[in-house]
């Protein structure tokens, strides 16, 4: 028997979603700015992480294993801004916060049956 989706994974899912398609829109109008390179790889990512949006919609555990990465690598890289950029100290404490969520979000007991049906 399938495990319904859980409104977290459901509430990440979306946002990566949305995240994805800004990424698309940035792109396009990059592509007609000064920075067409730039423009091209924002357009792929903005696809791939439509596509993990969609893998975390139907339960994909290599979706959520992607989003994991992704989410540490954002922690990882946001404790390094606190220790090497003290006055960025709010903006590096927001960048850590939200994937935490995400990841909390993730891996409830729900989340983890989910990902296992």
């Amino acid at each position: 028997m399938a495990t319904s989706r859980p409104f977290g994974v459901t509430l990440v899912a979306i946002i990566a979603w949305i995240t994805g398609a800004l990424q698309i829109i940035t792109g396009i109008f990059s592509l007609f700015g000064a920075n067409f390179a730039l423009g091209i790889i924002a357009i792929v990512v903005g696809v791939i992480t439509i596509l993990v949006s969609l893998g975390l919609f139907g339960g994909s555990n290599g979706a959520r294993l992607i989003v994991t990465i992704v989410f540490l690598l954002n922690i990882a890289g946001s404790i390094y801004l606190l220790v090497t950029q003290p006055g960025q100290a709010w903006s590096a404490v927001g960048s850590i916060i939200l994937p935490l969520i995400g990841l909390i979000l993730l891996y409830t007991s729900r989340a983890n049956a989910f990902f296992k049906s």
